[in-house]
């Protein structure tokens, strides 16, 4: 990966409908390198281009990030099992005071605490959560910006 194509990346950062010609005239080359240069990132799994939901505007009120702490060996069990809920929206096994961490929308805060109870609560090897309800969002991208 050299500097055209995180240029190209970063590009698509902003507008991820961003088409080839406009990447082009953005970058300095031509729309047929952009074409290669970007369907060999994807080809790769450089990039995936997607589309970033804003939860409240789908009608999630309630978006929280949820720290939860696993027994021994559980984390990637109890992170593939919460990854298939509806509810959750990124899911990632990490270091530190929290083995998982979940970003979660839902359409109430009644409907998160159910959510903590009935679906989170249960799974086998949660021992413990703490909930951040998230106030206001200041960013929202799908990743890493180069």
């Amino acid at each position: 990966m050299d500097e055209l194509d995180r240029k190209i990346i970063a590009l698509l950062q902003m507008d991820g409908r961003a088409s080839n010609a406009k990447i082009a005239r953005e970058v300095g080359v031509s729309e047929g390198t952009v074409r290669r240069r970007l369907r060999r990132l994807i080809q790769d799994d450089v990039v995936n281009v997607v589309a970033v939901p804003n939860l409240e505007k789908l009608g999630y009120a309630t978006t929280a990030l949820i720290g939860l702490q696993t027994g021994p060996g559980k984390s990637d069990a109890v992170a593939e099992a919460i990854a298939t809920l509806q509810e959750s929206h990124y899911v990632a096994v990490t270091t530190g005071a929290y083995d998982v961490f979940v970003w979660a929308g839902l359409e109430s805060a009644e409907g998160l605490g159910q959510f903590l109870r009935t679906k989170i609560g249960i799974i086998d090897g949660v021992q413990r959560t703490e909930t951040f309800v998230n106030l206001s969002i200041k960013k929202r991208t799908s990743g890493l910006v180069l």
